[in-house]
C-alpha cells in the first residue's frame, strides 16, 4: 500500500482512497484529495515534516500524518 507521503518531489500518483479518522478524511476531500485524482509532490520543508502537494490546479501544504492517510493505487506495469 502507497501513501501520498511516499512521493518523491516531482512524481505523481493517483488518489485511491482516504483513510479514515474524525475530520482528517471530510477535510482531506474537500481539499481535492478524492479518489481518482492526480496529486504530485511539489515541495518539502526540511525537518518539519511538512510537504506540498498540487492537486485539482492547487497547492496544498499537509503534516506527515495527513499526508500518511491518502492511499494511491498501485502502479500498473505493462
Amino acid at each position: 500500500m502507497r501513501t501520498l507521503v511516499q512521493l518523491k518531489i516531482g512524481e505523481k500518483g493517483r488518489v485511491k482512497r482516504v483513510q479514515e479518522e474524525t475530520g482528517a478524511l471530510r477535510r482531506l476531500m474537500d481539499l481535492g484529495f478524492t479518489p481518482g485524482a492526480w496529486a504530485q509532490a511539489r515541495l518539502a520543508a526540511p525537518f518539519r515534516g511538512m510537504r506540498a502537494y498540487q492537486v485539482r490546479g492547487a497547492v496544498i501544504a499537509l503534516r506527515k500524518k495527513d499526508a500518511e492517510r491518502v492511499i494511491l493505487e498501485e502502479e500498473s506495469h505493462g
